[in-house]
């Protein structure tokens, strides 16, 4: 076995990554703070006009709220009795969304009252050694509480394969002993590569550029949007005795008398050219674009309403990157969650059961899009036509996986697609 870092190591680490943690999930918030940029608005006069969007949240959002968990299928070792006593609705949302957010998650595996408990730790919390093969931690640390006036570590835990040790604000360390032999810590992944072991944030720098890029248009067009609406008049000629004019009374009235002087001049009353708002619609589309294009979006999903309804076809053509990016998601989570049943199973039953056991066990997840009538129609002629080729290879099983539809599960197709009551 490796020889273990420690958890100062793993507290120094920690640290390093934390801040681009909390930075995207301040993006996701909306309440990151970006610096004023430019060369001709006063710092000053932006702070007054800046601007809040919500792309990035929505670039997460429109992924997140796709992948949504089934169960487990070759359940051999009845894991999904333990995800349905751990709040299933909740649990796997907030480990999706945070996976997303911040490149990973972590689940903190404990017993209690004779009962798994699953608790999800944002990766801001937590960190560990991770094992390129399994995908699981060789050894861990998380904070699991956190004091909320002063952010300072209220509880923290370092996780090895024999025990877990907690480490209480002003108290005494503590073990308990760990029957699983791996550490009771889990990482769920998204994406992760050989350079990238803990993955990528679905909040890449990319749409954080093109959001700011909006933002800093937003900002701009609200300030010229000012002299849009009172544009600058000006006066040329005027006598310098003459009594001065309100600028407000200038600026809103309909009708402005001006008098001749003794030699019958008068002055000459202008207005200046106000600039055009067309040129910042411009620029905030073509940050859209970008935002889309990095996010596999359409501009339909940032607000640009497109003149006619798409069917539901031409939603899933237009979002062909959003169904790939969604796929290789529940690869990924598909791993990390398998993993937590592993842990949770052998806590379960104190035993230290074999990683390859688990092999025919599989994460279900339902369709990426909402079948339509005409998309059931379709399959339905589908499975027809293959189950005349190959009697009994279309199940209802397959059926629902394809649909989302959940029919009855004892339904077997009919031989040479002749219908039950023809027979």
């Amino acid at each position: 076995m490796n020889e273990l870092k420690g958890i100062a190591y793993l507290k120094r680490k920690l640290a390093t990554v934390r801040p681009r943690v909390l930075m995207r999930y301040k993006q996701y918030a909306m309440k990151h703070y970006d610096p004023p940029v430019g060369l001709t608005i006063p710092p000053q006069i932006r702070d007054r006009y800046r601007a809040v969007l919500g792309w990035n949240a929505k670039g997460v959002d429109s992924l997140a709220d796709r992948l949504v968990f089934r169960e487990f299928g070759n359940d051999d070792f009845n894991v999904n009795e333990i995800f349905k006593q751990n709040n299933p609705d909740v649990f796997f949302d907030s480990a999706v969304l945070s996976a997303l957010i911040g490149s990973c998650c972590f689940v903190y595996v404990s017993s209690a009252d004779d009962s798994v408990r699953l608790q999800v730790i944002e990766a801001s919390n937590a960190t560990g050694i991770i094992d390129p093969i399994t995908g699981l931690l060789t050894e861990g640390y998380a904070v699991l509480q956190r004091d909320n006036d002063t952010d300072s570590p209220v509880l923290e835990a370092y996780f090895t394969p024999d025990e877990t040790w907690y480490y209480p604000k002003g108290g005494e360390p503590y073990s308990i002993a760990n029957p699983v032999g791996v550490p009771l810590l889990v990482p769920v992944i998204h994406r992760p590569d050989a350079v990238r072991p803990f993955g990528r944030s679905r909040i890449t720098r990319s749409g954080m550029y093109y959001q700011l890029y909006a933002k800093r248009t937003l900002e701009r067009a609200d300030i010229t949007a000012e002299f849009y609406s009172y544009p600058q008049k000006y006066i040329l000629g005027m006598d310098p005795d003459a009594e001065q004019m309100d600028t407000w009374k200038a600026t809103v009235s309909s009708l402005l008398r001006i008098d001749k002087d003794d030699e019958g001049g008068h002055p000459v009353v202008g207005q200046f050219t106000t600039a055009s708002m067309s040129p910042f619609t411009e620029q905030l589309k073509t940050a859209a674009a970008g935002f889309a294009g990095e996010m596999g979006l359409t501009l339909d999903d940032l607000g640009f309403a497109s003149d006619n309804p798409a069917s539901v076809e031409a939603i899933k053509a237009s979002h062909e990157n959003l169904r790939l990016a969604g796929r290789k998601a529940q690869r990924s989570f598909g791993s990390g969650l398998l993993n937590v049943a592993y842990v949770s199973a052998c806590l379960r039953d104190g035993f230290h059961y074999l990683r390859k056991q688990f092999v025919n066990t599989t994460v279900k997840w339902e369709p990426l899009f909402e079948a339509d009538a005409n998309t059931l129609t379709l399959i339905g002629d589908g499975a027809i036509k293959l189950n005349q080729a190959l009697p009994g290879y279309v199940t209802g099983e397959t059926i629902r996986d394809l649909t989302g539809v959940a029919g009855n599960p004892s339904a077997a197709p009919a031989e040479s697609g002749v219908a039950s009551d023809e027979r």
